[in-house]
């Protein structure tokens, strides 16, 4: 298992994970990615907002950008 970050990018903002989590492998890691991002899209939109701009920007223990993955990605990614 690896430690990854999941932050929520936006144009003006960030949201940074302090926590982390744990994936088997990136491929775990693009799957969280892009359910963290169905969720947070469909939150917004039952409050009458569009987030389909921002991103989950994902990083590994060492703080390296491994992944990037637009919310608008995400609406048609196959997991």
């Amino acid at each position: 298992m690896s430690l990854y970050y999941f932050h929520v990018v936006g144009q003006k903002s960030k949201i940074e994970d302090l926590e982390g989590t744990d994936c088997a492998d990136l491929g775990a890691a693009t799957a969280e990615a892009i359910a963290n991002a169905r969720d947070l899209m469909a939150h917004a939109i039952r409050q009458g907002r569009d987030r389909s701009s921002r991103s989950i920007e994902v990083r590994d223990a060492d703080g390296t950008i491994v992944l990037t993955v637009p919310f608008r990605q995400a609406i048609s990614e196959a997991e």
